[in-house]
C-alpha cells in the first residue's frame, strides 16, 4: 500500500470532515467518526492534526477561504461604486443559497468555537478574513470609481456583514426567497449610501 503524506492527507480529512458534520452535525465530528468517514484508522487523524480543535480549524479556515475566494471572483472591474456592492451582495447571497449547509455548519461552529477556547483564535481568525476581504473589495471598488468613502472601509464592511449574519440565520431557520432578495438589495444600498455619507444625512435629517 501506497505511504501517504501528512500533506496528501490533509486535504481529505478537511473534506471528510465538512461532509460528515454537515450531514450529521458539529456534535458527530469526533476525530474516530472522522477517520471512519475517510476509512482511515483514528491515529490517521491525530498524526495529521494533533487534535480535533487543530482539524476544527482547518474546516472552519476552509469554509471561508471557499466563500472568499467565490465572492471575490465576481467582483466587477468596470461598474459603478453602486453596482459593485450590488455586486459583491448578490455574490456572498448566492453562496448562502446555493451552499445553505456550508453556512449551517459555519453557524453551528461559531457556537462551538465561543464556548472553546482552544478555538477562540480559529473563530476570531474566519470572522477577520471575512471582515478584512470585504473591506478590501470596497476600498478597491472606491478607488477604482472615485467614490470618496465618508466612513472607513472597515466599517462599510462591518455593517454590510452585520446584516448577512442576521439574514442567514433567519434563512436558515424561516426562509422567504422573495423577501430575502429585496432585503440583500436593500442592504447593498443602505451600504452604499453609508459610504457616501446619504445614509448619515438622511437620519440626521430624519431627527
Amino acid at each position: 500500500m501506497a505511504h501517504v503524506t501528512a500533506a496528501e492527507r490533509r486535504p481529505q480529512l478537511i473534506k471528510a470532515a465538512i461532509a460528515l458534520m454537515t450531514r450529521e452535525g458539529v456534535a458527530a465530528g469526533s476525530t474516530r467518526a472522522i477517520a471512519a468517514e475517510l476509512g482511515v484508522a483514528q491515529a490517521t487523524v491525530h498524526y495529521t492534526f494533533g487534535t480535533k480543535e487543530d482539524l476544527y480549524r482547518a474546516v472552519m479556515r476552509q469554509l471561508s477561504q471557499d466563500m472568499v475566494a467565490q465572492v471575490r471572483e465576481s467582483s466587477p472591474t468596470d461598474a459603478g461604486f453602486e453596482e459593485t456592492v450590488a455586486t459583491l451582495a448578490g455574490a456572498l447571497w448566492r453562496t448562502v443559497r446555493e451552499q445553505p449547509t456550508s453556512h449551517q455548519l459555519l453557524t453551528e461552529l461559531t457556537m462551538f468555537a465561543l464556548r472553546t477556547p482552544a478555538l477562540h483564535e480559529a473563530l476570531e481568525s474566519h470572522f477577520r478574513e471575512v471582515h478584512d476581504t470585504t473591506a478590501q473589495l470596497v476600498t478597491e471598488a472606491a478607488e477604482r470609481t472615485g467614490q470618496q468613502l465618508s466612513v472607513p472601509a472597515d466599517t462599510i464592511a462591518r455593517f454590510l456583514l452585520a446584516g448577512f449574519d442576521g439574514l442567514i440565520l433567519q434563512r436558515l431557520a424561516l426562509p422567504d426567497e422573495e423577501a430575502e432578495l429585496h432585503i440583500v438589495q436593500a442592504l447593498a444600498a443602505s451600504a452604499a449610501a453609508l459610504a457616501g455619507g446619504t445614509l448619515g444625512a438622511a437620519r440626521a435629517a430624519d431627527a
